[in-house]
C-alpha cells in the first residue's frame, strides 16, 4: 500500500472533510476529478435510484486528506430531471442519510461562461464556501478569449483559478485554492427559498454583466467548431455525413476484425485439440473441450469486432459529434414523438440496453423518459454482435460488392438499421397510444470539437475488454458448464439412433420447447440455445458451441461452429435466427433495471411481452417468404 493510501485511510478515522464538484454537462467536470482521485474512488448509486454517485478521496499539498463527489451534470439548481434533482438535493443538504458537503467546487467551460456563470450564482446564494475552477483555459487561450481571473474572482467574491482537466498537472491550482480554504466550522446550507427569491432574469441579467467586465473577445478567432457545423449540421449534408459515418463503422467490423478474429480462432482450436488429444475419454475430457472451449471459445472469438465497433463509438463520443447526431435526428424523431435528445440513450444502447436505460433520465418529459426505456433494447447491443457474426459467417458469402463494399458488412449494417427502424415503429405507437400533446423543443449544449484524447480511448477500449472477459469467465463460463452438464446426462440409451445430447435433459427442454418455435424454423438445437440466453444475449452463441460439439461425431470445437451450422440449417432457418435476435426478448438484468427505473414490474413485462411478439411475427413472417422465395 503507497503512502498516499495510507494516509487516507488514517485520515478517514477522523472528520475528512467533503467537496462537492458541481458543473454544466461537457465542462470537463468528471475529467476533474479523475486527474484529483486518480484510482482512489469508488462507483455506486444513490439510495433508492439508479442515478450513478461517485466519491473519491485524495491529499492536500499540506497532507490534509480530503473526500471529493462528483455529482450529476445540471444547468440549473431549478431541476428539470432525476440528474438535477439529486444534485439539488444533494448540496442542498435534502439527502437523507446524504452528508451536506463542506464547500462547493463549481466547474465551468472557459470558452462558453455565459452559459457555465447561471449555476455559479446559483450554488453562491446557498452560502458554502466556493471555489471557481476555470476549466479549459488552454482552449479559451487558442481562441483568443482573454480572461481576467483577479477580475472575475472579485466579481464573484470567491477563489477563481484555472485548470486542465486534461493535462497530467492540471490540478495543482485548484488543490492550492482548496488548501486555503477553512474547514474548521461547519457551514450549513441556506433554503433552496434563497434561489428560488431571485427570478431567473436577473440572474441572466448579473451574468452578461460579470462577462462584460471580465472577458474580451476582441481576439477572438472564432469559433472552429461552428465553422464545421455549417457542414456538418447541413439539413441535406448532415445526414448523408452521418448515415455514411454508421455504414462504415459496420463495414469496419468485419472488415478489420478478420486478422485478430483469425489469430483467437486458431489459437482456440489448437489449445482446445491439443487439451482433447492429451486426455483420455471420460466426462472431465468432454466438459473441457465441448463445454468449456466448445462454448466459451465461440464467444471469444468475437472480441475484435466488439472493440472495433466501441472503439469507433468512443471516437465520436470524444470528439464531440455525438451530441450533433442527435441535433440532426431532431426532427426525424419527434415524427414518432420523441425528443433528439433520446438519441444518446439509444446509442449508448449499441454498447448495452442497461446503460441505455439509465441515460434515458437525463429526459426531461416523463413519457418521452418511458418511451425511450421501452425502445433503448430494440438498439442492436454489442451482446447481439456475436451471435450476428456467427450466422453471417456461415450463411452470407464474403465477398466484395460494387465499389468494394463488403457483403457482410453490408447485411450486419441492414441489421442494425432494422433495429434502429422497429425503435422508431414502436416509439411512433406509444405516442399514438399515450396521445402525447405536442413534441418538446431540443435544448442541447453543443461542445468544441477536440482531438480524441488517446488515454480516454485506451481507457474506454480496456474497460469494455474487461467487462467481456469478465462475463466470459463468470457468466457465461457457468452456464456453458450448465448447458454441458444439462446435454451430457442421463445419456443416450442402449441401442440409440441419436447423438446422446438428443435424450439428455436438453434435449427434452428442447424437444418441448421446438413445438412452439418449429412454425419459425427453429429446431431443438436452437431452441436449447435460447434458455440460457435469456441470462446474456451472448451465451446463445457458446450455447450453439456445446450443442452442436456434442451433436457431431468428431472433436470440433466452438471455432468450427460456422460450418457446422451452414450444413445443419437451411438459409431460411438462418435468416429467421437474424430476424429473431432483432427483436429478442431481453435478457433478465436489463429487464430488472427497466423495473427499476420506472418503479413497477409492469413496464419490464410490458417490454417482455411485446419485444417476444415483435420476434416471433418477425421471424415467422421471414421463415416462410424466405423458404418460398428460395423454394424450400
Amino acid at each position: 500500500m503507497g503512502a498516499v493510501e495510507q494516509q487516507v485511510q488514517a485520515a478517514t478515522a477522523h472528520k475528512t472533510p467533503l467537496i462537492a464538484l458541481l458543473g454544466n454537462p461537457n465542462c470537463g467536470k468528471t475529467a476533474l476529478f479523475n486527474r484529483l482521485t486518480g484510482a482512489r474512488q469508488k462507483v455506486a448509486n444513490y439510495a433508492g435510484v439508479t442515478i450513478e454517485r461517485k466519491e473519491g478521496s485524495f491529499i492536500l499539498p499540506g497532507g490534509r486528506a480530503m473526500r471529493v463527489l462528483d455529482l450529476p451534470g445540471a444547468y440549473s439548481l431549478s431541476a428539470h430531471t432525476p440528474d438535477e434533482a439529486i444534485t439539488r438535493d444533494v448540496v442542498a443538504g435534502l439527502r437523507a442519510g446524504e452528508q451536506a458537503p463542506d464547500a462547493v467546487v463549481c466547474v465551468v467551460n472557459a470558452t462558453n461562461l455565459r452559459l457555465n456563470l447561471r449555476l455559479v450564482l446559483e450554488i453562491q446564494r446557498l452560502g458554502l464556501p466556493m471555489v471557481l475552477a476555470l476549466n479549459m483555459v488552454d482552449v479559451a487561450r487558442k481562441r483568443g478569449i482573454e480572461i481576467d481571473t483577479a477580475k472575475l474572482s472579485q466579481e464573484l467574491g470567491m477563489p477563481v483559478v484555472e485548470t486542465v482537466a486534461v493535462q497530467a498537472g492540471g490540478e495543482k491550482t485548484l488543490l492550492g485554492a482548496l488548501e486555503a480554504l477553512s474547514f474548521d466550522t461547519l457551514v450549513k446550507p441556506r433554503p433552496l427559498s434563497a434561489i428560488d427569491a431571485v427570478p431567473v432574469e436577473q440572474t441572466q441579467r448579473e451574468v452578461r454583466r460579470i462577462i462584460e467586465a471580465c472577458v474580451s473577445f476582441d481576439k477572438d478567432t472564432g469559433n472552429l467548431s461552428e465553422q464545421i457545423d455549417q457542414v456538418v449540421l447541413h439539413p441535406v449534408a448532415g445526414p448523408v455525413i452521418l448515415a455514411l459515418l454508421m455504414f462504415l463503422i459496420f463495414q469496419a467490423v468485419f472488415s478489420w476484425a478478420a486478422a485478430p478474429m483469425d489469430l483467437i480462432k486458431e489459437g482456440v482450436e489448437g489449445l482446445g485439440s491439443w487439451i482433447g488429444a492429451s486426455m483420455a475419454e471420460g466426462p472431465l475430457r468432454g466438459l473441457i473441450v465441448d463445454g468449456i472451449f466448445g462454448g466459451v471459445g465461440s464467444v471469444l472469438v468475437f472480441l475484435p469486432q466488439i472493440l472495433i465497433l466501441f472503439f469507433f463509438i468512443l471516437v465520436l463520443e470524444d470528439c464531440g459529434y455525438l451530441p450533433r447526431a442527435a441535433f440532426l435526428l431532431d426532427r426525424m424523431m419527434g415524427s414518432v414523438g420523441l425528443s433528439g435528445r433520446a438519441f444518446i440513450p439509444l446509442l449508448s444502447s449499441f454498447a448495452c440496453a442497461i446503460p441505455g436505460v439509465m441515460a434515458a433520465r437525463t429526459i426531461q418529459n416523463p413519457r418521452d423518459r418511458l418511451v425511450t426505456i421501452m425502445i433503448a433494447p430494440l438498439m442492436t447491443c454489442s451482446a447481439r454482435l456475436p451471435v450476428y457474426a456467427l450466422v453471417i459467417a456461415a450463411f452470407i458469402p464474403s465477398r466484395k460488392l460494387a465499389g468494394g463494399i463488403d457483403l457482410q458488412g453490408l447485411v450486419l449494417f441492414l441489421l442494425y438499421a432494422a433495429g434502429i427502424v422497429s425503435a422508431m415503429a414502436v416509439a411512433w405507437f406509444f405516442k399514438r397510444t399515450a396521445r402525447a400533446k405536442g413534441q418538446h423543443p431540443l435544448m442541447l449544449e453543443l461542445p468544441a470539437y477536440h482531438w480524441p484524447h488517446l488515454h480516454n480511448l485506451f481507457l474506454g477500449l480496456w474497460e469494455r475488454a474487461k467487462i467481456f472477459l469478465t462475463r466470459v469467465g463468470t457468466v457465461i463460463l457457468t452456464l456453458m458448464v450448465l448447458v454441458w452438464f444439462l446435454s451430457s446426462f442421463p445419456g443416450a440409451p442402449e441401442g440409440a439412433t441419436h447423438p446422446p445430447i438428443y435424450y439428455s435433459v436438453a434435449g427434452m427442454l428442447g424437444r418441448a420447447l421446438a413445438v412452439i418455435f418449429e412454425p419459425i424454423g427453429f429446431g431443438w438445437q436452437i431452441c436449447i440455445a435460447l434458455v440460457p440466453g435469456m441470462a446474456a444475449r451472448e451465451v446463445a452463441v457458446g450455447a450453439l458451441g456445446t450443442v452442436y460439439a456434442l451433436s457431431s461425431s468428431g472433436d470440433d470445437v466452438a471455432t468450427s461452429l460456422a460450418p457446422l451450422l451452414a450444413q445443419s440449417w437451411s438459409m431460411a432457418t438462418a435468416l429467421s435466427l437474424l430476424a429473431w435476435y432483432v427483436f429478442a426478448p431481453q435478457c433478465l438484468s436489463t429487464l430488472s433495471v427497466v423495473r427499476r427505473e420506472t418503479g413497477s414490474i409492469r413496464w419490464a413485462l410490458v417490454m417482455a411481452g411485446y419485444m417476444f411478439a415483435l420476434a416471433y411475427a418477425a421471424s415467422f413472417i421471414t421463415y416462410h417468404v424466405a423458404r418460398y422465395a428460395l423454394g424450400s
